[in-house]
């Protein structure tokens, strides 16, 4: 039965396009929920605890993680599903699961380990995630991955290469893929649009928190971004003590701009939702897509996301810290490439069975993508005998 407050464009748990192997319904719980709590109980995500988001898990115990960054996400897209009538439980399936495929050391590692890949069908991390869910968790005894619903999985693959969409559709017609290859279905599900924003949403405000915690962010480089310093004034006029509180002022600002863009997206998406009257999830898939910022909303954030590039993610500090990281995974991926067997002893098994060395290298690649940081840097330091870390990123406060 529809949830009352479920809108007509919403996915529906009772009306899913289903699981790739066959499963009876649970008596108490919906199709998302039992998505949601697989993506909670599986190793990825405990993995992710562990894992860079942009500062590397051993350099502070305060900055984010994948995981860390996960929950924020999902905060998020609950925070503006509810208004707009989309469930929930799907939102927040997707939103934990959307990072479970992302390598050590974050979008460092994820480059290195593509450059490594690139004669062996290369690698993105949006692929990585659906094969953690449909392949490489191996928790049940009658199928591989965790048995996700189509809406979900739709949810995880928010990218992705022709390439890779061909590929999945050959095994998979008509499936999550259609989209990146079908003009007529450009869409994927409002929940699933939902946590593609939310995303962004998140990120760019824990990344100026951590980059200001870290000493690598100014009060005058943010000054200098309209998204930010208009709620900073705005909080400083308001509350004039916080001047000499600059934790506390940061924190307010914060949460004034996270405030101003999660409704700015409920109007401006309640407002596609009328103009376009889709009357079902299906119709939302035929159109453009609706969840959005307006546009001044828009520029601003690509404004955030252009001076976070240039004050945070290539400040030498930082920069110096991923060209190390990704000495790590090259190194990594070159020594078992060639030494397959010293793999843990299932991939040594899947590499010893493939027919291919496109198989084997993906093997190797799926074993390098599911270390976290620390057990990457420690199969680096027992290979090679290096500290690569040593002196790396002492800045932090």
């Amino acid at each position: 039965m529809r949830k009352s407050a479920l809108a007509v464009y919403a996915s529906d748990a009772s009306h899913t396009r289903g699981r790739r192997v066959f499963e009876p319904p649970a008596p108490t719980r919906s199709e998302f929920q039992r998505d949601r709590d697989r993506i909670v109980h599986s190793s990825a995500f405990r993995r992710l605890v562990y894992k860079t988001q942009v500062f590397l898990n051993h350099e502070g115990d305060m900055f984010r993680t994948r995981l860390t960054h996960s929950l924020e996400v999902a905060q998020v897209a609950r925070s503006i599903a509810r208004p707009l009538g989309l469930d929930e439980d799907l939102v927040e399936a997707i939103a934990l699961a959307h990072d479970l495929g992302h390598t050590p050391f974050g979008h460092a590692g994820q480059d290195a380990l593509h450059d490594c890949m690139r004669h062996y069908g290369g690698f993105e991390h949006n692929m990585q995630s659906l094969r953690v869910v449909d392949v490489l968790e191996q928790r049940y005894a009658d199928f591989d991955g965790l048995n996700l619903t189509y809406e979900t999985r739709e949810g995880i693959l928010k990218h992705s290469s022709a390439t890779n969409a061909r590929l999945i559709e050959a095994r998979e017609p008509g499936g999550i893929a259609r989209r990146f290859l079908d003009p007529s279905q450009p869409s994927p599900s409002l929940e699933a649009q939902l946590c593609n924003l939310a995303d962004s949403i998140a990120y760019n405000a824990h990344d100026i928190d951590d980059g200001v915690r870290s000493g690598l962010l100014t009060e005058a480089q943010l000054e200098e971004v309209p998204l930010f310093s208009v709620y900073r004034r705005a909080t400083l006029a308001q509350h004039p003590h916080l001047q000499a509180a600059p934790k506390r002022w940061l924190y307010a600002t914060l949460r004034e701009m996270l405030s101003a863009q999660i409704y700015d997206v409920i109007e401006t998406t309640q407002a596609q939702l009328r103009a376009h009257a889709p009357d079902s999830a299906d119709a939302v898939r035929r159109l453009p897509l609706l969840v959005r910022f307006s546009d001044a909303m828009h520029q601003q954030a690509v404004e955030l996301k252009r001076a976070l590039f240039a004050n945070l993610y290539r400040h030498p500090v930082v920069e110096d810290t991923t060209g190390r990281a990704k000495q790590v995974i090259q190194a990594l991926f070159t020594y078992y490439f060639a030494a397959q067997q010293d793999m843990p002893a299932d991939f040594a098994v899947r590499a010893a069975q493939a027919q291919s060395q496109d198989e084997q290298a993906r093997v190797v690649a799926d074993f390098i993508a599911g270390m976290t940081d620390r057990y990457a840097l420690r199969a680096h330091q027992r290979l090679t005998g290096v500290h690569i870390m040593d002196g790396a990123l002492t800045v932090y406060q």
